[in-house]
């Protein structure tokens, strides 16, 4: 069965005059507009969303933040982001650690989009908002693997094939990432498909977007 989200985090973070800084606002006042302006030219996000980017693209992100350990040297929490398309959920984190004073660790993003155009957007938002992330141009499976300590992901692919993408970051010397993903009804369905082939320990929390959402918090994956 599904947990809350930890009760500290606010969902009304991303309202008009929401629990963020004037520093944030800004930034994804920024986002917003410019994420209307390229969907234009570039098919970004849903359509039916663009009326409600705040909770369907900015808040879904921001809540895999509360679940985000530091590490226990201090050094930068290594996220990678997969299929980031218009930066969720990875731009978005990059944004709050970068501009809140106390929103979790700090992190050291990394956005992988095979699109050049979408890529090209990833980087003028990051550039607009002063918000340091690395942006690789390239299909997950041609990205040579490196250590990583938490992987993102939203509707990038089902979970079994997803396991399947992020396996060479798994098995990195001294490595055991922390999955944080989005996902919607069928996560059951993919869950059952999923252990056939992994063994790993499970956690699934509510999501505070859709209610028939959840975010899955995966650690110790181990294909067997």
């Amino acid at each position: 069965m599904a947990q809350p989200l930890d009760p500290a985090f606010d969902p009304k973070m991303f309202d008009q005059g929401g629990n963020v800084s004037r520093e944030t606002s800004v930034a994804f006042e920024r986002y917003e507009t410019l994420l209307k302006k390229w969907q234009k030219a570039v098919n970004l996000v849903g359509r039916g969303t663009l009326k409600d980017i705040r909770r369907r693209h900015f808040l879904d992100s921001a809540q895999l933040l509360p679940l985000i350990p530091p590490n226990p040297d201090g050094t930068p929490v290594r996220l990678l982001d997969v299929g980031s398309g218009a930066g969720f959920p990875g731009l978005v984190l990059a944004i709050l650690a970068a501009k809140e004073a106390s929103p979790g660790p700090q992190l050291e993003v990394h956005l992988v989009e095979s699109n050049g155009r979408k890529c090209t957007f990833l980087k003028e938002i990051a550039r607009t908002t002063e918000t340091p992330v690395i942006v690789h141009q390239s299909r997950l499976e041609d990205l040579a693997p490196f250590a990583v300590d938490i992987i993102t992901a939203r509707g990038l692919a089902s979970l079994p094939r997803l396991l399947a993408l992020i396996e060479p970051f798994l098995g990195q010397p001294g490595c055991s990432p922390l999955g944080l993903f989005l996902k919607g009804r069928k996560v059951d369905e993919e869950l059952t498909e999923a252990r056939k082939q992994w063994n790993m320990h499970v956690d699934s929390i509510v999501s505070v977007t859709d209610p028939e959402g959840v975010v899955l918090r995966i650690k110790d994956i181990v294909r067997g």
